[in-house]
This record gives structure tokens, C-alpha cells and sequence, in this order.
């Protein structure tokens, strides 16, 4: 069975309803529209990796995978990404920017998708998030910040990027891979509803992603630079940046800039634009 209507008597968890495929192509695949498909499965390695084989064989733009539950979803640096069954939103999307898009301005596609969650989240869910450079969610947890979401990009080949996202909905504290992890049940959120969230997430990703293509991938004639400058909590702090080749340079973040790249401000001075590697955020002195 490739949908996850399935009735309540097989529910494993009463807290975590499958989701309503049916109900979500209603809503969200309609002509003119980005969605062009809509499949949920019951489980998955990795929801990136069967989108791009299936983008291999010539799929069409607009494509959704989703899966309640991802035994081998990665993260940056091919980290795994794991939780429980239907415990979050763990989906993939195929794009086709097309030839208007220049190759170049594709670095801002999981730029763009943050901003798209992050937004479409704090309308369906009423929780504060925050961007952390250059795909990670946070939210507050108990005056801390958690991350609670991830994004990865992907090329797939003949101009098609896939691009994974992460969503932890309603982990418990105990149920969290690391104590640095959070959920939008940890963070209070007013909702839990995975259809109401995904609903929120790919509109806001539709709405975000018409605008960027529109202005062939400008990030700042399309309002993207400017949207994810002002929700990235990565700006205006200390910031430790560990580079490949074990390097590392410590300042403060000051800038994205137009190819969406971290701008570091060292002790002496000097502006370096870090395109790679992870970002840790420092706390300020006192």
C-alpha cells in the first residue's frame, strides 16, 4: 500500500496520525500549480535518494516524496538523520529551475527552502524559528536554541535539484538523538497536525520558489537575500567555522552574501566569505 490512509486500528501511536495523502493532493496539486505529485510511503531509506532516481528517468517538476519514517536520511556531511515514525515531516521535492535560472544562483535553493519553512512553519504551527547558515532550523526550547530541522540540496542530473527536508514535530525529550536537538512540541507550538504543517511548508516553498525563478535566480531582486538575512540567527554573533582540511576561523558573522555564502569578520579586520563547513555559534562573553 503506497498511501498512508491507512484506518486508526493500525495507528502504533494515537499522538501521531498518518498523514492524509488524499487529502493533501487535494489541497496542494491543482493546474498551474507547482505540485504536480503527491505520494506518501510508509517508510524509506532516504526520500532524497529515491526522488533522484526517479528525476533520472525524466520525472516532472514539482514531484513530493514524503515518508513517515526514514531509516537512512542524511544531512549534511552524509550525517544520518533518524526518528520515530511519523514523528516529524521527512519529504523531498524535485525542482527544475530551468534554463532562465543561471547555474550559479542553484547555491540558493536550500537558502530559499529555509526561509520557505521557516515561514510556512511559524504560520501553521505559531512557533518562533530562526535560520541557522546554512540549512538548519531552530527553535526555543525552554530559552535555549534547539535545532529542530535540516535541509539538504541536491543536483540530480539534466538541471533537476532535490531537495530533502526535515521537520521534527512531536519528538519528546526522550525521544531526541542528542541533547542539542529540539521539536515543535518542545517549543510549544499551538500545532501538531502534520497535514495542517505540510500543507503550510510546500505553499510557502511554492510561493518562495515562483518568486526566485521569476527574477532567474537573482537572490536579491527576488527578496530571498533580504528574507533570509533577516531571519538568519546566525548574523551579528561570534561564530566558529570549521573548514574542510581541519582549518578553522573564529569572528563574528556579518553578512550572506550574493552567492550565499557566510561572511566571517576575524579580530583584524578582514571579511572572509566561507562557502563550506560547519558553523558553530559561540556564546557572547559575559
Amino acid at each position: 500500500m503506497n498511501d498512508s490512509d491507512t484506518p486508526a486500528s493500525r495507528w502504533s501511536d494515537l499522538d501521531r496520525p498518518p498523514l492524509n495523502a488524499s487529502a493533501l493532493r487535494r489541497g496542494l496539486i491543482r493546474p498551474g500549480a507547482l505540485w504536480t505529485a503527491l505520494d506518501v510511503v510508509p517508510a524509506t531509506g532516504s526520500t532524497n535518494t529515491d526522488l533522484a532516481e526517479r528525476a533520472a528517468s525524466g520525472l516532472a517538476e514539482g514531484a513530493v516524496l514524503v515518508a513517515e519514517e526514514q531509516t537512512a536520511g542524511r544531512g549534511r556531511l552524509d550525517r544520518r538523520w533518524t526518528a520515530p515514525a511519523r514523528s516529524g515531516l521527512f519529504l523531498s521535492v524535485l525542482l527544475r529551475p530551468g534554463p532562465g535560472v543561471p547555474v550559479r544562483h542553484y547555491g540558493w535553493l536550500p537558502l530559499l527552502t529555509g526561509v520557505a519553512v521557516a515561514t510556512g512553519l511559524a504560520r501553521a504551527a505559531g512557533v518562533d524559528t530562526a535560520l541557522k547558515w546554512p540549512n538548519d532550523l531552530l527553535v526555543t526550547v525552554a530559552g535555549e536554541e534547539r535545532k529542530a530541522g535540516g535541509i539538504l540540496a541536491e543536483r540530480a542530473g539534466d538541471g533537476a535539484v532535490v531537495v530533502g527536508i526535515g521537520v521534527n514535530v512531536s519528538l519528546r525529550e526522550s525521544e531526541l538523538p542528542v541533547p542539542t536537538a529540539g521539536s515543535l512540541a518542545l517549543a510549544d507550538a499551538v500545532s501538531l497536525d502534520r497535514d495542517t504543517l505540510l500543507r503550510g511548508v510546500l505553499r510557502s516553498l511554492e510561493r518562495w520558489y515562483g518568486q526566485w525563478r521569476a527574477a532567474d535566480g537573482d537572490p536579491a531582486l527576488s527578496g530571498i537575500q533580504q528574507a533570509y538575512a533577516a531571519g538568519c540567527a546566525t548574523l551579528g554573533r561570534p561564530v566558529r567555522a570549521e573548514l574542510p582540511g581541519d582549518r578553522e576561523l573564529t569572528g563574528e558573522a556579518v553578512a550572506v552574501d550574493g552567492d550565499g555564502r557566510l561572511v566571517v569578520r576575524t579580530g583584524d579586520g578582514e571579511r572572509h566569505a566561507v562557502g563550506a563547513g560547519d558553523i558553530v555559534h559561540l556564546r557572547t562573553a559575559g
